[in-house]
C-alpha cells in the first residue's frame, strides 16, 4: 500500500508551517522540489532563516520581489500564507 502524495497546496502549507517554526531545513526539502514562483519565494525565506542572505536575495530576485531583510521573516511568512490561500481560491 502506498501513501497518498500530498497536493502542491498541502506541501507548501507544510513548508510554511516549518518556516514559522524555524525549521528551515525541513522547509527546504519541500520547496526545492517545487518550481513555482511561490516556492521560489519560500526558498528565499528558507535562506533568510538559514542566514545565507546572498542566496536569499537570489531567490527573491527570481520572484521579482524586493528582499525585505532578515527582520521581516515573520511578515514574509504571513504574506506567503495569504498568497497561497489566494492561489488556492483562484
Amino acid at each position: 500500500m502506498s501513501a497518498r502524495t500530498p497536493s502542491r497546496h498541502e506541501s507548501l502549507t507544510r513548508a510554511l508551517d516549518f518556516l514559522a517554526a524555524g525549521q528551515w531545513q525541513r522547509a527546504h526539502e519541500i520547496v526545492q522540489e517545487d518550481k513555482s514562483e511561490l516556492a521560489a519565494w519560500l526558498h528565499g525565506i528558507v535562506h533568510t532563516l538559514e542566514g545565507d542572505l546572498d542566496n536569499a536575495r537570489y531567490w527573491y530576485r527570481r520572484t521579482a520581489r524586493e528582499f525585505p531583510g532578515a527582520a521581516a521573516v515573520q511578515r514574509e511568512i504571513t504574506a506567503a500564507r495569504l498568497a497561497l490561500a489566494e492561489e488556492q481560491r483562484a
